[in-house]
């Protein structure tokens, strides 16, 4: 944060992948590779209001990771990149639920664009949203403790281009709870979630986890 209302962030995603498929010949390959994923730069406002509750996202996801990979065997839409720089735009709310305000309510959205792209390939337009509470009443020494209990809805359009699935295997709507917890020790947070499909609906054969882990990690300057 520049100021009360003004701040950057960045996300810089390191990925490990493994693939399995068929080739051309009816034969079972696999692949491992690891490496940077696209960065995500956006700017922060939070100005809208004296309690700061509300703020809006702004930015660009930057094609830093590779989608070349051994182009052969490995599918566009599964390279760590996609190729394409896409606009972010989002939101956020959050209130109190209790005069303590120790309970908190949330709602936000992410709008992700592809707006240019390489070697023939669109991604699908990308809209998550989510809303839910947490509880800010715990503490253990200077770590503090807050569960989180969220719903997450996600869709997102078929790809497009001569290099894409699209629109046979390509496109998706879900709906998911997501049970986490953040531990924040000034100036770090770390956070982690478990996200669970309670209604999924994909466009042609898609492969679909029977359930999303995340962990991320913040420093805040």
């Amino acid at each position: 944060m520049f100021n009360s209302r003004w701040g950057f962030q960045a996300e810089v995603p390191y990925d490990y992948r493994y693939f399995k498929t068929l080739d051309d010949a009816g034969n079972i390959v696999s692949r491992n590779w690891s490496g940077l994923g696209d960065m995500r730069l956006e700017g922060l406002y939070t100005g809208f209001f004296p309690d700061l509750s509300a703020g809006v996202t702004f930015g660009l996801k930057v094609p830093t990771g590779s989608f070349n990979h051994d182009a052969d065997v490995v599918d566009r839409d599964t390279e760590l990149g996609t190729g394409s720089t896409d606009a972010l735009l989002g939101g956020f709310y959050r209130g109190n639920l209790d005069h303590n305000q120790r309970w908190d309510w949330f709602a936000q959205l992410q709008l992700d664009v592809p707006v240019l792209i390489q070697k023939d390939y669109r991604p699908g337009i990308e809209l998550d949203t989510a809303a839910g509470i947490d509880y800010k009443g715990l503490s253990f020494g200077r770590v503090k403790v807050s569960p989180v209990a969220q719903v997450i809805f996600s869709e997102r359009t078929s790809d497009s281009g001569a290099n894409s699935s699209s629109p046979v295997a390509s496109g998706y709507q879900r709906i998911l709870l997501s049970p986490g917890v953040e531990f924040h020790v000034h100036p770090v947070k770390i956070y982690a979630d478990a996200e669970f499909p309670v209604f999924q609906n994909f466009t042609g054969n898609q492969l679909a986890a029977p359930v999303l882990f995340k962990l991320s990690l913040s420093y805040m300057f």
